[in-house]
């Protein structure tokens, strides 16, 4: 991955584990599987996970760790090499699944598309640029877009 990849992962990351109840969240950086089709899983580049998911795994060594139950936060940092795989696969499958709010972090273009999970199950989608962005599935939790960004 490129070197803007790897920092916007880690900085957004970082951006969420200061915003969060760390007693009721936790953040991955590339080492959450989500499910996708009953044959896949997905590894996003950040998601946020609620403890309370994880808590039938805390304990277990027998086990590989799979998320299937929809996920408040999930994102892609957009690579030359994925970037056609993350929205032709893992985002379709993310809206499958039920996630509220799906990012696509591009750190050459310095936009983020966000699709944003509505009541009736569909989803809206916008393009940003710059701003603090308050996530809809973490009520109170805000990225600096500026700050990620820059």
């Amino acid at each position: 991955m490129t070197f803007r990849h790897n920092r916007y992962s880690v900085h957004l990351a970082h951006q969420l584990l200061n915003a969060l109840d760390l007693r009721v969240y936790d953040v991955r950086v590339d080492n959450g599987r989500v499910r996708g089709t009953h044959v896949t899983y997905f590894i996003p580049d950040v998601l946020v996970l609620p403890l309370r998911l994880a808590e039938p795994m805390f304990d277990r060594s027998d086990a590989l760790v799979v998320y299937t139950d929809p996920l408040p936060f999930v994102a892609e940092i957009w690579s030359p090499s994925t970037g056609a795989y993350d929205i032709d696969s893992k985002f379709d499958e993310s809206k499958r699944r039920g996630d509220l709010e799906i990012w696509r972090v591009h750190p050459f273009d310095r936009t983020v598309t966000m699709w944003r999970r509505q009541s009736g199950g569909e989803y809206i989608d916008s393009v940003v640029r710059r701003g603090r962005i308050e996530l809809v599935g973490l009520p109170g939790v805000f990225v600096d877009l500026d700050l990620l960004l820059a």
